[in-house]
């Protein structure tokens, strides 16, 4: 298994620790098309927004990782929230409220 790279933060652009006080706050995963997606969120108290680090495990090919933001505080407290909704967001093939309204209608 290779490195990991560090995530910026998709609005000031420093570097997000993997823990301590910029860790991932919130972590989802789910099974589309037969890929495995996990979208973890990440709060930079320097800047206010949140990062998204997306993870796309393609069954057939290399996995990709991007991020997307800047994620406004409020937007991204809500999908934490929502997030926090799941007892168990790591399990890309629940299928609970938290899981329907994050991905939609596309879960496997």
């Amino acid at each position: 298994m290779g490195k990991t790279s560090m995530t910026r933060c998709s609005g000031c652009g420093r570097e997000l620790e993997r823990e301590g006080k910029d860790r991932c706050v919130a972590s989802i995963s789910a099974g589309i098309m037969g890929d495995e997606y996990t979208e973890s969120y990440f709060f930079c108290g320097g800047c206010g927004v949140y990062t998204v680090e997306v993870r796309h495990d393609r069954f057939l090919g290399e996995e990709e990782v991007f991020t997307r933001g800047p994620v406004p505080k409020p937007e991204g407290d809500a999908q934490v929230s929502r997030i926090g909704g799941c007892s168990e967001p790591w399990d890309k093939k629940c299928r609970c409220a938290a899981h329907r309204a994050h991905f939609g209608d596309s879960l496997d």
